[in-house]
């Protein structure tokens, strides 16, 4: 029986974690909101180019997301089990991998950022910003892995409060940095690019010595351990693939709006950050489910889980239709903050009012998946996904071939969404997830 006091207590708990996590996730939407806005009032050619570049990067470091989601469902799961050494233990494993992983990447970025730009369908004249901004980003790769890394440790030992800190000392200094190197210094996308880099690499440093810390008073080890990063390594896998079909999906969007023109591009690219920003203020409740669900099975209390589960999908449907009421509500107010070009401003009206729609449904995504993560359910998480990308991709190439214009393309974006609800409702149901343990087996 779910009581009022089963609850309230569910609620202070997921408050407790998803109001902190709330403004640590959103910083990292607002830096790129931030960019946007700084760089979209040099002209529609270097927005066109910094939404190509922000999808390719985007793609480069969010592929490795699960440093943080993976590192949060075992170190709360350990949390739950009561072996808080062992818990740190885990995430200085994590922490170790995202820094082996950032060497291959920045090398990649660094050589094949022109073809990047052309594979997304940049045109000639937003190509050489677009090369420019996924340049000197690369150099700032090894700083936002290690900030995943460390923020899902701090997540599992059900600290949510640090990253907030954090994330609002780096977005004041990323703003900063931005206006003063884009205007103050003249560098154009380069100085929007560089104060990126420079605000990611004091987070990454903030955290290390906060893990440090707390590794020290543990008695944790610090040094790299081979088989403790192949652990994570593996318990990271699926859940890589679920972030690269997602990727895909997002890809496929950027390479649909830039074929479409610099207009639709630039408009596409608002209506993205506007969306991602919902996205991640509803996946504060998806980041405190994977710590307490983490934290509960590793306990072996099942009702719990279940109760709890109920409460988060309450919050999070009644989020989602707050925030798309928020979304079409306030366009006036910040659409030109973002552009002053007519054709792109008139485009974004329609495709906002579009994209609000389906936020309800977003809202029992992001829970979902919060749940469904926390439970180590990374196998079934990669194949939805890609069930997902399966029926996504045709809907968004079709519009090419339709002319569906910038509307059919979020026609299609909508779709993903419901496509993606369906598939996480219904393992949800099932009760397969359940596996309860220090360590998932």
């Amino acid at each position: 029986m779910h009581t009022l006091t089963d609850r309230r207590r569910h609620d202070r708990e997921i408050l407790a974690l998803a109001v902190p996590a709330f403004g640590a996730l959103v910083a990292e939407p607002l830096f790129l909101m931030a960019d946007s806005a700084i760089v979209g009032h040099l002209g529609t050619a270097q927005l066109a180019g910094l939404g190509v570049a922000s999808a390719a990067l985007t793609t480069v470091t969010g592929l490795f997301i699960f440093l943080a989601y993976a590192t949060t469902a075992a170190v709360a799961r350990r949390i739950g089990a009561g072996d808080r050494r062992a818990a740190i233990q885990q995430g200085i494993d994590g922490i170790w991998l995202s820094l082996i992983l950032s060497a291959v990447m920045v090398a990649l970025t660094l050589a094949l950022a022109p073809e990047a730009a052309t594979a997304l369908g940049a045109s000639p004249t937003a190509a050489p910003y677009a090369v420019t901004y996924l340049r000197i980003s690369a150099l700032g790769v090894p700083a936002m892995l290690l900030v995943m890394a460390a923020t899902g440790v701090l997540r599992g030992l059900q600290d949510t409060r640090t990253p907030l800190v954090v994330a609002v000392a780096g977005f004041g200094a990323n703003l900063l940095l931005n206006v003063g190197l884009v205007y103050g210094a003249n560098l154009g996308v380069a100085g929007s690019a560089w104060g990126t880099v420079l605000a990611q690499t004091g987070m990454a440093a903030a955290y290390v010595a906060v893990v440090v810390r707390g590794a020290r008073r543990e008695g944790a080890g610090l040094r790299p351990n081979v088989e403790g990063i192949k652990a994570c390594a593996r318990t990271g896998g699926p859940l890589l693939v679920r972030t690269l079909s997602l990727r895909v999906v997002l890809l496929i969007a950027t390479a649909v709006a830039a074929h479409l023109g610099d207009a639709e591009v630039a408009a596409h690219q608002i209506t993205m950050t506007v969306w991602i920003f919902v996205a991640f203020a509803m996946d504060a409740i998806a980041i405190a489910g994977q710590a307490i669900i983490g934290r509960y099975l590793g306990a072996a209390d099942v009702p719990g889980t279940r109760a709890a589960t109920r409460r988060m999908i309450e919050w999070g449907v009644g989020s989602g239709v707050l925030l798309g009421l928020l979304m079409v509500l306030a366009r006036p107010l910040y659409i030109p903050l973002f552009t002053s070009d007519p054709a792109v401003q008139q485009q974004l009206s329609t495709v906002l009012l579009l994209a609000a729609l389906t936020q309800p449904a977003g809202g029992l995504v992001f829970v979902l998946d919060g749940v469904l993560m926390g439970a180590g359910d990374g196998g079934y998480l990669a194949w939805a996904m890609f069930g997902t990308l399966v029926c996504f991709a045709p809907a968004a190439l079709a519009v090419l071939l339709l002319n569906g214009g910038l509307l059919g393309l979020w026609w299609a974006m909508n779709l993903f969404m419901l496509v993606r609800a369906a598939f996480l409702a219904l393992r949800a149901r099932t009760g397969k997830w359940l596996v309860t343990g220090a360590v998932r087996a």
